[in-house]
């Protein structure tokens, strides 16, 4: 695909081809006019009556209107690909490439047309049937596929309504190429491209940007950056750059999560974020600190500076740290490293650091590290609840809770 800037360029050079535009902008119009007829076969109208304007008047010759041409006869034979040395680089990097903008396209298309028909999608599946298809492809010398963000608002424009549709298509296509292959030799491109232009118009969602704009900023900003990058640098560099930029937003959320001390609220079951509940009342001696994700090597200091913090702020002196880790779903080795140098920096200040609702996979990973050792089996809690009465069976500290008041 031709980007923007490229397109431009041939513009101000002076090489647009008015009479092909002029097709392609009639054909557009006819289809746009007329898609309200759901009776008509509106495509199949505006394209053969494209392709009876070319060939009436002759405009591939005369005005260098670029048209399909003849079909070359019969269908292809088998044959394996074979490939030699030099072709390594080429074919590695052209694969991922189309697998890229396979999983691109498949993934937005199956969702939106699932969304829009109320179906299921396995997306599984789906790369599993494409991946089937591009390999058959390959030994007949074939185009690798996807779900194609043309094809199928082509063929749902068209009236299809189940995968036969496909089939149906296959045949005529293979009886076009045994039995007539000049048929379609006047088809214009132009006409072609606007098919595929009024089909997009349908992919349009202006509700939808409209309503991530209003919920989530900045995946607007990114789908607009997807867009403005695959205009004006071409397909692959643009659904890169996407890539690129939502990776380093992914990044960035586990470089610096949330996190939250929590506190008892009267009436409310559990422990909550004392910025959320003003009035939830902390257990003297005790703090209660969440970590909303993983922990890893880019987050590690983070944790610790935030931990910190947390036993520096609390209004009483601190006796137990308890870190509420149910959001914790991995630790690598370097944060290993860091919840123990945290341990040793907690029990120089007379602190016991604990964990709460850890889960046994992460646990597991602790115990490789040595730190299940180093901590002791009897500072790890099923739930904070129970954290918490342990440590009140250890310390003794003025402490009512609100359903204890309740139960009297």
């Amino acid at each position: 695909m031709r980007s923007l800037w490229a397109i431009a360029g041939a513009i101000l050079d002076g090489k647009t081809n008015w009479v092909a535009f002029a097709i392609g902008l009639g054909t557009l119009t006819v289809i746009l006019l007329l898609q309200g007829y759901k009776r008509l076969p509106v495509i199949l109208i505006a394209v053969v009556g494209a392709t009876a304007a070319v060939a009436a008047f002759d405009l591939a010759a005369r005005y260098g209107v670029t048209v399909l041409g003849p079909l070359a006869q019969g269908l292809p034979g088998f044959t394996i690909p074979w490939i030699g040395p030099a072709d390594i680089v080429p074919v590695l990097i052209g694969g991922c490439a189309i697998a890229m903008i396979s999983f691109a396209d498949t993934s937005v298309l199956s969702r939106a047309y699932a969304a829009r028909l109320g179906d299921h999608v396995d997306a599984n599946q789906e790369m599993v049937g494409l991946g089937a298809a591009n390999l058959a492809t390959g030994f007949f010398q074939g185009f690798p596929i996807s779900s194609s963000g043309s094809r199928t608002p082509i063929a749902e424009a068209a009236g299809a309504r189940t995968q036969l549709t496909s089939v149906v298509g296959a045949l005529a296509i293979a009886f076009l190429l045994l039995a007539a292959p000049n048929l379609l030799q006047h088809l214009p491109n132009a006409a072609l491209a606007a098919v595929v232009i009024a089909a997009a118009i349908g992919l349009i969602e202006i509700t939808d940007l409209k309503r991530i704009y209003r919920i989530q900023r900045w995946e607007f900003w990114l789908s607009i950056v997807c867009f403005v990058g695959v205009a004006v640098l071409g397909v692959i560099p643009g659904i890169g750059l996407a890539i690129v930029i939502a990776i380093i937003e992914f990044l960035w959320d586990g470089w610096r999560p949330h996190s939250a001390v929590l506190g008892r609220a009267d009436g409310v079951k559990g422990y909550h974020d004392i910025t959320r509940y003003p009035n939830a009342r902390q257990i003297p001696g005790l703090v209660l600190f969440r970590w909303d994700a993983p922990l890893f090597f880019a987050n590690a200091e983070f944790f610790k500076e935030r931990a910190l913090d947390a036993v520096a702020k609390s209004p009483t002196p601190v006796r137990w740290l308890v870190v509420a880790a149910e959001p914790v779903t991995s630790v690598d080795v370097t944060a290993g490293d860091t919840l123990a140098e945290l341990d040793e920096a907690l029990h120089a200040l007379g602190i016991e650091l604990c964990f709460a609702e850890l889960k046994d996979p992460v646990k597991d990973k602790l115990k490789k590290f040595g730190l299940l050792a180093q901590l002791g089996e009897n500072c790890f809690f099923p739930t904070v609840g129970a954290a918490v009465s342990g440590y009140l069976d250890v310390h003794d500290v003025e402490w009512t809770d609100w359903e204890d008041q309740v139960k009297h």
